[in-house]
């Protein structure tokens, strides 16, 4: 079910034999302890394109930026295939083989289940994929870092912009799971506190559902000014087809919640041209971006990453350097230790620059309202967006009273 990234069996493999051929060095080489990070992805689902191979290419740049520093780095990667319980026979089988961290996990489903098991085996749990805001509220775990985005923010940014210019009655299209549930809450209430109101709902079944017409029809009939679409990646993708195929953008504004450069790729600008998302990564946003960006390239079939591979990567990133800091023996016996190492240190990395993680696990950085540009803006292939606006990162998220997490009252 797991499979041992090729670069790094290689990796491993030459770094043996050049220790073989030195004197002296192979004794010192096997008593280097070894850190274990697993990608837990989707490799086959709706949202292989946005994380899946990407994620596991980020994480491998992480480790290999970080390599030669005391320890040892493996990456391993296996599909969940958005099933919770599929998900978490895969995280107990690895913590249990000594996976010291699991990274990513798209679908807030077995991503909230991830985090139970790592605080029970007091492992740690690096969240970039999931975006359910209830990682840090209401199911907040000391053993777990939510990186890159969340419900909270996503529907600040692009719900609360598109009430404010006009849009003021909403229908929501959402993903009947956890993910869609949080999304749609979190922006019908920024939509209500901007003096707007929600008019009606549809829930489909994820991750089977292909077909989005009837839905659409419904969004439709409710002539609602926004068409809200509480889901992600191909989902997204499929409902703005469908939707422009009833002619809903000639009477609706089209609130893309959960939308990133892959899914506009995917859309095209003639379809995708004028849609406003958030997204705390964009790989032309400023020189580091770029820099990263071109880093990652080569092993993503040149694709630039996208935001939440991005975030695997500045979440590895930044646990190999409290692993360093605390001592990596330390670090494997508790990750509760080095989850707090982690929150004690300032974060900074060529994906997300300066910031921090705040106690409830909540990583902090700046969101970005883009607005997707038209055919004619674009200079070619993935210069997709403008910035309208950017949100500072103790802006961008939850207050931290707001989140109910239990375990900093305890």
């Amino acid at each position: 079910m797991t499979t041992l990234a090729r670069r790094d069996l290689l990796g491993a493999a030459g770094a043996a034999a050049a220790a073989a051929a030195l004197p002296g060095r192979s004794a010192r080489a096997q008593a280097q302890t070894t850190i274990r990070l697993g990608v837990l992805t989707d490799m086959s689902g709706p949202y292989r394109d946005t994380t899946g191979p990407g994620s596991v290419v980020c994480t491998q740049q992480a480790a290999a930026e970080f390599r030669n520093r005391g320890f040892n780095i493996e990456v391993i990667s296996a599909d969940h295939q958005n099933k919770p319980d599929v998900g978490a026979n895969i995280a107990r089988q690895w913590y249990d083989q000594g996976v010291d961290a699991i990274v990513d996990v798209p679908t807030s489903s077995v991503a909230l289940a991830i985090a139970g098991i790592a605080r029970e085996k007091n492992k740690v749990f690096l969240n970039s994929g999931a975006a359910t805001s209830d990682l840090t509220g209401a199911q907040c775990s000391p053993n777990t870092v939510h990186w890159t985005y969340d419900t909270y923010m996503l529907a600040k940014g692009t719900g609360g912009a598109i009430t404010r210019t006009g849009g003021d009655s909403w229908f929501f299209i959402t993903a009947d799971y956890a993910f869609g549930h949080a999304l749609e809450r979190d922006t019908a209430n920024f939509v209500r506190q901007a003096g707007g109101r929600v008019v009606g709902a549809v829930r489909y079944p994820f991750p089977q559902t292909t077909d989005f017409s009837a839905f659409v029809v419904q969004a439709q009939a409710s002539r609602a000014k926004v068409l809200g679409m509480a889901n992600a990646s191909t989902d997204t993708v499929n409902t703005i087809k469908a939707a422009r195929e009833f002619g809903l953008h000639r009477t609706m504004k089209f609130a893309a919640l959960l939308m990133g450069v892959i899914d506009i790729h995917a859309l095209g600008l003639e379809q995708g041209q004028g849609l406003l998302l958030t997204e705390s990564f964009y790989w032309d946003l400023n020189d580091r971006t770029r820099a990263f960006s071109a880093r990652i390239r080569p092993n993503n079939q040149n694709r630039p990453p996208a935001m939440v591979p991005a975030g695997c990567y500045g979440a590895t990133l930044h646990y190999l350097k409290a692993v360093a800091d605390l001592g990596a023996e330390r670090a494997k016996a508790s990750g509760l230790e080095t989850v707090q190492r982690m929150k004690a240190m300032p974060t900074d990395d060529d994906a997300f620059g300066p910031g921090r993680i705040r106690e409830d696990g909540r990583k902090l950085h700046p969101a970005y309202l883009f607005q997707v540009k038209t055919p004619a803006e674009s200079s070619g292939t993935w210069d997709y967006y403008k910035l309208v606006a950017t949100t500072p990162g103790d802006e961008a998220f939850r207050p931290l009273a707001e989140g109910g997490c239990a375990f900093l009252r305890s």
